[in-house]
């Protein structure tokens, strides 16, 4: 990876605090500004405010290459994603709400033995419980740890603007976003802000794509339609090695920031098991320390491939015109 790349898993691994974001994007523009871009902070406010970095013209590209930029707080469970297991994945959530109210009844029975107060007060300590734990998931002490969710998103966006020729820089605008794990918050504000390019344009976004053997795109509902688009796609962004690549046609629910955009596509790294089929693990804790630069490697340059195939068809139309 270039040494941009790496500095963001060095120096700017944690970026959730108002001033760690703000050195991460000071750090990011400069970077970009180096390699001859013109980056530019969108602020926005979505419930909070939120500062997405933007290198390009989101209105005139063919193709957004997006990653969120936010790291989340450190928790005692990993958030475990099965994308194309939704049984799983449900299975999984219940049993963390489960023992969340098995928390909370534990307090109010421990309220209740010890001092025998009304009622009124027993309800207060469960739902101080539930309010805790919420806090915690969004607001904790931050997770020291995030190779893989998302500093490899981060870097493999650098990896692409590092690697992008001049002549194919009008095609692709770059957006590092703000606030996802509160909520796809700083998409949102983009969006907003952005309504055609919601509607009409391509989104890649590179959401955990660092540890796993298995890559593979989500589109969402409307881009599954576009079979061009899908099949382009598969021609651009190639395995490698033990590096397996899937456009996934059938049921896949990945939960990231493409889903504000309708032609958009979630890409994570993910993992295979007997039963489950395909995970990830570890984000969310001390176990988030892998990041693989092959991933990175492949999905750059699949990425600069695409965005070759789409101005040659920009060039194309203009020529045609």
């Amino acid at each position: 990876m270039t040494e941009a790349a790496k500095t963001v898993l060095t120096a700017y691994e944690v970026r959730k605090t108002k001033q760690q974001k703000e050195a991460f994007r000071t750090f990011l523009c400069e970077e970009l500004e180096k390699l001859g871009y013109a980056p530019r902070v969108e602020s926005g406010r979505v419930l909070v405010m939120n500062h997405n970095v933007v290198a390009g013209d989101p209105e005139r590209a063919k193709v957004l290459f997006t990653a969120h930029y936010d790291t989340c707080a450190v928790l005692p469970f990993p958030n475990f994603i099965t994308p194309r297991n939704l049984l799983t994945y449900l299975v999984y959530q219940l049993a963390l709400v489960a023992l969340l109210l098995v928390l909370a009844i534990v307090v109010e029975v421990a309220v209740l033995l010890a001092f025998d107060p009304p009622m009124w007060a027993v309800l207060l300590a469960m739902y101080a419980v539930l309010a805790f734990c919420v806090w915690w998931v969004l607001a904790g002490k931050a997770n020291r740890h995030t190779a893989n969710d998302n500093t490899s998103g981060v870097a493999t966006l650098l990896e692409i603007a590092a690697a992008l020729p001049p002549e194919y820089r009008d095609t692709v605008c770059f957006v590092w976003f703000d606030n996802e794990e509160k909520g796809l918050f700083g998409s949102s504000a983009f969006t907003a802000a952005h309504r055609r390019v919601r509607a009409d344009t391509l989104v890649l976004n590179f959401d955990c794509v660092g540890d796993g053997d298995y890559l593979q795109f989500f589109p969402g509902k409307a881009l599954k339609g576009e079979a061009d688009t899908l099949a382009l796609l598969e021609a651009c962004f190639l395995p490698a090695g033990k590096k397996a690549v899937e456009i996934v046609r059938g049921f896949g629910l990945y939960p990231s920031d493409q889903a504000r955009f309708r032609r958009g596509a979630g890409i994570a790294a993910l993992k295979k098991a007997p039963v489950i089929g395909y995970y990830m693990g570890r984000i969310h804790t001390r176990r988030d320390t892998v990041l693989e630069e092959e991933n990175v490697q492949l999905l750059c340059r699949g990425a600069v491939q695409l965005a070759g195939r789409l101005t040659e068809q920009k060039d194309g139309l203009h020529h045609a015109g």
